[in-house]
């Protein structure tokens, strides 16, 4: 293995921090692990500061991860320096990582480092636009499709000199370019075309009843959308009618009566029973219950058989989950389209957890995760402002 250095003080940033958004993706990292062993994170705390630098670990990175996981810098940069995937070094817009173990060898690998050699420059150094730069690596598991590069996260393959300098001329002017194979197949099909397994019934879920799984996500997909925009007409109609409605000044109580003071009892024998203590002369106030005519639309069961994780809201636990399925709360649409008065209903079931609803913004929370998004983090993300 080659020496790994970090890059020259002349290139090192003066300071690092995680991005908001990034340090909350962080935080779920950690969660996953137990008390004390919050350094197996490391791994994708490193991966994350290395995309939010722009492909490439400056010392202060380094550094902050370390902070973050209270380890000593030089234990990160152990694996810093052991891992390949992580690079020391700044790497341009659009870094390619140029396969050359023995199948990619055989099928033209050293024609395509040829090609980085002539367009980019020495291998570990970035173009004088800074839109290229070029590594050889070890195997990239595509040797089906040999020769291949990885650029950023993507793979291209089945190249040749002339397909692959037209790709980087095209990276480099910002055209869109076409991933995976650059010849005419999919994946890594036989050439000319598969001639097994094209039967489609094979892999549309007709064998196990699922019907077409396309249409079936498709669908999935309009209902999460549609459940989205009747949550946002119900909050706009709800604002609309707070701010019609005449401001209301609270009634007044009127003061309660005086309480005469207690008079003291006779003398009783020392062994007499001592009489019980006396209720307070003013109750507590009772805060009565929406009404039931006030709860959202509940589900005896999933739909489907199978309730989304509601795990992903940012805030609740498996037991507020297993809470709100007793209720019969059981997919991200349902919250998506709670109303004012349903929010309060529900928030008035959630013995232990009351107000928590309406705290961590669960509503928002759900569109956005009943539209098919989801977060970094199996803890959810953490609402801004909370």
């Amino acid at each position: 293995m080659s020496v790994r250095r970090l890059a020259p003080d002349a290139v090192q940033p003066k300071e690092f921090a995680f991005s908001k958004s990034n340090d909350n993706w962080a935080d779920g990292q950690i969660a996953k692990y137990p008390k004390g062993r919050e350094a197996s994170a490391v791994i994708p705390l490193l991966w994350m500061a290395q995309e939010q630098a722009g492909g490439w670990l400056p010392q202060k990175a380094i550094e902050a991860v370390g902070r973050k996981l209270g380890m000593p810098y030089m234990r990160v940069f152990e694996i810093v320096t052991f891992y390949t995937m992580f690079n020391l070094q700044p790497v341009g817009e659009h870094f390619v990582q140029v396969c050359g173990t023995v199948p990619c060898h055989l099928k033209g690998a050293r024609e395509i480092i040829k090609v980085c050699e002539d367009k980019i420059g020495p291998q570990s150094t970035v173009s004088s636009d800074g839109k290229l730069s070029w590594l050889e690596v070890e195997c990239l598991g595509s040797c089906c499709n040999a020769p291949m590069v990885q650029i950023n996260y993507d793979y291209y393959e089945d190249l040749t000199p002339e397909n692959f300098a037209a790709l980087l001329d095209n990276l480099r002017a910002g055209k869109p370019v076409k991933t995976g194979p650059q010849v005419d197949r999919s994946c890594s099909e036989p050439l000319g075309g598969g001639d097994t397994l094209k039967d489609k019934a094979l892999y549309d879920g007709s064998a196990v009843g699922r019907g077409d799984w396309q249409k079936r996500i498709a669908a999935d997909r309009e209902a999460a959308k549609k459940a989205v925009e009747a949550a946002e007409a119900a909050k706009a109609a709800a604002a609309a009618i707070a701010a019609a409605a005449p401001a209301q000044t609270p009634a007044v109580a009127p003061a309660p009566a005086a309480v005469p003071a207690p008079v003291p009892a006779p003398a009783v024998a020392a062994k007499a029973p001592k009489s019980p203590r006396a209720a307070s002369p003013t109750a507590p106030v009772q805060v009565a219950s929406p009404p039931d005519t006030d709860a959202p639309k509940l589900l005896a069961k999933a739909r489907s058989g199978k309730g989304d994780d509601l795990k992903l809201i940012w805030g609740v636990g498996p037991k507020l989950a297993k809470l709100l399925n007793t209720l019969g709360v059981w997919h991200f649409d349902q919250i998506a389209a709670w109303t004012p008065k349903e929010l309060a209903w529900i928030d008035s079931k959630m013995e232990g957890f009351k107000g928590r609803a309406v705290r961590d913004a669960w509503v928002d929370q759900s569109q956005k995760l009943a539209s098919g998004w989801r977060p970094d983090s199996a803890v959810g993300d953490k609402p801004k402002g909370k």
